[in-house]
């Protein structure tokens, strides 16, 4: 008889540590699609749309639903991206033997993208402090920030067009700036969402 009671509690202990673990599962999933769904569906609006969704969905379970924090990601991931992008222009600069008019396009490039990474700052800055009474005044303020780093990024691609700029240099700048340009967009796009949304959380 006690080896009896003794295997069923064994049974009910394991039946509960399945239930526990089930629970879990059940919880992690009925969350994660619906919050990652929501930034599929928000990022259909952008120019591109597979970079949003690639570079926004791993912060799902802290965007939510929310048009604010997707915008506020956006320009987190893309703030990011333009400083990582800045510091490697910086080393090529340093470290590779360019061309006079290769280093004078990259000197440029640097200076707008600074420029773009300022105008990425002073809006993330700016979208945390959205409320009623200034959320018209703010969003123009971020859709202006916003389109000016777009044109820098524009400006250092400018600089380093036609044949004599070819090598490793442009190679590496075009691939970054376009990345960070698309970024820039998306981010314009999630921003201009929430503009027309108007939804304070």
């Amino acid at each position: 008889m006690q080896g009896s009671s003794s295997s069923s509690r064994h049974v009910l202990a394991i039946l509960l540590i399945i239930l526990q673990i089930t629970s879990s599962i059940a919880k992690t999933f009925s969350h994660k699609p619906y919050h990652t769904e929501y930034i599929r569906s928000s990022c259909t609006t952008t120019t591109y749309p597979r970079l949003c969704y690639r570079s926004l969905s791993i912060y799902a379970s802290k965007i939510n639903t929310s048009p604010r924090l997707i915008a506020h990601t956006a320009l987190l991931v893309t703030f990011r991206a333009s400083k990582s992008t800045s510091r490697l222009m910086r080393k090529i600069a340093r470290t590779h033997r360019l061309k006079p008019r290769v280093a004078a396009a990259m000197a440029d490039c640097i200076e707008v993208i600074d420029d773009s990474i300022d105008e990425l700052q002073k809006s993330i800055g700016e979208i945390v402090r959205i409320r009623r009474s200034n959320f018209v005044l703010i969003m123009s303020d971020l859709q202006t920030w916003v389109s000016a780093a777009l044109t820098d990024e524009d400006t250092c691609m400018d600089g380093f067009s036609g044949r004599a700029m070819n090598g490793y240099a442009k190679m590496m700048v075009r691939k970054r700036i376009v990345k960070i340009a698309h970024l820039t967009s998306n981010a314009l796009a999630l921003i201009n969402n929430y503009a027309s949304s108007q939804i304070l959380d």
